[in-house]
């Protein structure tokens, strides 16, 4: 635990984060997937469309904007001034952006009216602080538009290793995030307005290298700070198995969830929902009317 102390002179117990990820080995595979990125960018390329979709929705225009995650600068905005954020210091320099990890933000509160994000929550150690610090850089009626790969990705590969090792299998990929989870993520940051969907990506494999060499490329493979060495026997089992679930041609299809997330920092202007007890009739009487109808 660690202690705070409180402005009355009071100590506080406030819980302690404990990191789920290994920081340093992030910051590493991430320098070491740089210089080849664009050659595996297609999940954060399918995000990035996403979240362009759903910003052309809103009729305002934002101009300034933080890159959360920046990866190669891949995000871009005409006529708005983007600053980028990225945990890898190699991204960062290429990017001209700064290196820090989300969830330890260096920026002032209220420095941006629109912040994105694309395929780094789901490695975030301490994601409800991460949103949270997202929504204070943010000035009121801001805008936060995020995804991740979400719960229920990879599931080919999930079963290909549990095949591999039996009744002991070591923990190979990341605690998943699903949608409702992270659409209650957003309202325990509090954000206003939050909506939280999915959409699925299909990529099929030829075989079981390729698709590590896909995640490697793509700086998301097992950061977690547990995790246990594979051996040659396990990688052998894995890709047998995977080769079984091969359709006729021999490819093997795998799926990733995209979880995309839009919030807005919270402001007066905004909608708020009708008091409770405000409503003049019943939902009883609403089905009868619907009845006769």
């Amino acid at each position: 635990m660690l202690v705070a102390a409180g402005r009355t002179g009071h100590k506080a117990v406030v819980p302690e984060i404990t990191d789920i990820f290994d920081r340093a080995a992030r910051r590493r595979r991430r320098d070491r997937a740089q210089p080849a990125f664009p050659r595996f960018d297609f999940v954060r390329a399918a995000m990035l469309d996403g979240i362009a979709e759903r910003l052309d929705s809103v009729k305002r225009d934002f101009a300034d904007i933080l890159d959360l995650g920046c990866f190669d600068a891949g995000f871009a905005r005409p006529g708005a001034r983007i600053a980028r954020l990225d945990p890898g210091f190699a991204f960062a320099r290429a990017a001209g952006g700064v290196q820090a990890d989300e969830d330890r933000l260096p920026f002032a509160d209220a420095s941006f009216d629109c912040v994105v994000s694309a395929g780094v929550l789901d490695q975030v150690n301490d994601l409800p602080g991460a949103l949270t610090l997202a929504r204070r850089v943010l000035r009121p009626d801001g805008l936060f538009l995020g995804a991740f790969v979400g719960g229920g990705s990879l599931p080919t590969l999930r079963a290909a290793f549990r095949a591999a090792e039996g009744d002991r299998p070591a923990a190979r990929l990341h605690p998943p995030i699903d949608v409702r989870s992270a659409g209650d993520l957003l309202v325990r940051a509090g954000f206003a307005l939050p909506v939280a969907d999915v959409e699925t990506l299909e990529v099929d494999y030829g075989n079981f290298a390729t698709m590590l060499d896909d995640l490697r490329g793509m700086a998301a493979t097992n950061l977690l700070k547990t995790r246990v060495a594979l051996t040659r026997g396990t990688l052998a089992a894995a890709a047998a198995s995977f080769a079984v679930a091969a359709d006729a041609d021999g490819r093997t299809h795998e799926r990733v969830d995209i979880v995309f997330l839009t919030a807005w920092a919270p402001d007066a202007s905004q909608p708020k929902p009708a008091k409770r007890g405000s409503a003049t009739s019943s939902l009883a009487q609403a089905l009868a009317q619907a009845r006769k109808s």
